[in-house]
């Protein structure tokens, strides 16, 4: 990425590159690749250096647009403050439906919360399915359940509820976030990555 420079203001950015108009003269796309930095400074173009100390993951918070500053010989990329995404669901109020945003007590933005558990259902779902059908043989007067697949199926059942529970007790984003980042709980030489949120069994 790259930004031209007027006046010490940043006055347009570059993604990826493109022909330019500088006062009288048109430059090709190709000097982005071709020219060096400081052939490009002395015309007015920048390699942007990106900051991303306030950028989030966006699966928990909504990131502010980038701000293009230009000090001391380089043009800096930063990130606003972002907002975390809410946690449960935000209903509509009395004065959203009176403005006609919406009706009063009905989802205005679904929480992450409940998008999270629904997910943790749905794995736990996807591997229980193969053997749904030796449940249901057995429920209509087949063939048992051998005993290994029923203690497999119900750890599977145990642990998705128990996943579910540590995400319905997060006190907030960060907490929830925290749950599903790898930590190594060996050591240097022999590291183990595992997430506090724990991961469901198999049932093969």
């Amino acid at each position: 990425m790259w930004a031209l420079v007027e006046s010490n203001n940043v006055t347009k950015v570059f993604t990826r590159p493109e022909s330019i108009t500088i006062g009288d003269v048109t430059y090709p796309s190709k000097i982005f690749m071709l020219w060096s930095s400081s052939e490009l400074e002395a015309i007015g173009i920048y390699e942007v250096v990106v900051d991303n100390t306030n950028l989030k993951d966006k699966e928990y918070y909504i990131n502010t647009n980038q701000s293009f500053d230009f000090a001391d010989g380089t043009v800096t990329a930063t990130y606003g403050t972002a907002t975390a995404l809410p946690l449960d669901d935000v209903l509509f109020t009395a004065q959203d439906e009176t403005d006609g945003l919406g009706t009063e007590g009905e989802v205005k933005q679904s929480g992450i919360r409940k998008n999270h558990i629904s997910n943790i259902n749905a794995q736990a779902g996807g591997i229980l399915q193969p053997t749904d059908w030796m449940v249901i043989r057995a429920q209509e007067g087949g063939t048992a359940v051998p005993s290994g697949t029923t203690t497999k199926r119900a750890a599977v059942r145990t642990k998705a509820n128990a996943m579910c529970t540590a995400i319905d007790n997060a006190a907030n984003v960060d907490a929830l976030a925290t749950l599903y980042a790898y930590v190594n709980t060996g050591t240097e030489d022999s590291p183990v990555y595992e997430r506090p949120l724990g991961e469901l069994p198999l049932v093969d």
